[in-house]
């Protein structure tokens, strides 16, 4: 299993602070804890909680993550697939699917390119 390079770790890091800012503003920080080829993720909410969000899976490359999601119930991460059909996908994909449940928009999980409506 590949480990990401200090400066992946770093971007990554970065990305998803930075999505989290501008998309998520109910977390008030995001913290990433690496471990050999994976990245958790968590996001502290605004009442000093926090949560367990996902865990990325890093495959090598820093645009593409494999990505499991907290499961509560078991204390433990599930592989899963992402909205879009992708078993790996961005961080910002990862992050967006996991808030949109933990966080209760499912709004995130759309699309706007394929879930635009037509005439």
């Amino acid at each position: 299993m590949p480990t990401p390079p200090a400066s992946t770790k770093s971007s990554l890091t970065s990305r998803l602070r930075d999505h989290a800012s501008t998309r998520w503003p109910q977390l008030d920080a995001v913290r990433v804890l690496f471990r050999a080829g994976f990245a958790c993720v968590d996001g502290d909410l605004g009442d000093g909680e926090t949560v367990k969000l996902c865990r990325l899976h890093y495959g090598g490359s820093a645009s593409s993550w494999g990505f499991a999601i907290y499961c509560a119930s078991h204390d433990d991460y599930q592989d899963a697939i992402l909205p879009s059909g992708a078993f790996a996908g961005s961080p910002e994909q990862a992050l967006d699917c996991a808030c949109g449940l933990y966080l209760g928009d499912p709004s995130a999980w759309a699309d706007p390119i394929t879930d635009t409506p037509t005439n």
